[in-house]
């Protein structure tokens, strides 16, 4: 795949997809197609909206990724939450309420 800025037009200024590389190799992540897509939609959503909600970003999540399983196959691919990872991944601020440790799992 070309990871090239290019392939990603919404990213924030200071981003680039080797920031994106050494976070998931942090976190254990090895970083696939799905990966770089929610990415690209996690940047074009910000790149759309003033202000990030959670409910609204999971929602459009599980609609782009409907036919893999939505956001449940999100937490699959990316267990640490696909928003707040995602946006960590994504160069974007993580909106409240996305990390909470005692939420649970979607297992």
């Amino acid at each position: 795949m070309n990871n090239s800025i290019d392939t990603f037009p919404n990213a924030p200024s200071d981003w680039d997809p080797q920031q994106a590389e050494s976070i998931a190799a942090e976190e254990g992540l090895t970083l696939c197609d799905d990966h770089w897509n929610l990415v690209r939609a996690l940047q074009e959503y910000y790149s759309k909206v003033e202000r990030a909600n959670l409910r609204q970003i999971k929602d459009a999540l599980d609609e782009k990724f409907y036919a893999q399983g939505g956001v449940k196959y999100l937490y699959e691919i990316i267990p640490g939450g696909p928003v707040a990872m995602g946006c960590k991944l994504a160069g974007l601020n993580i909106p409240a309420g996305s990390i909470d440790p005692s939420f649970g799992s979607v297992a």
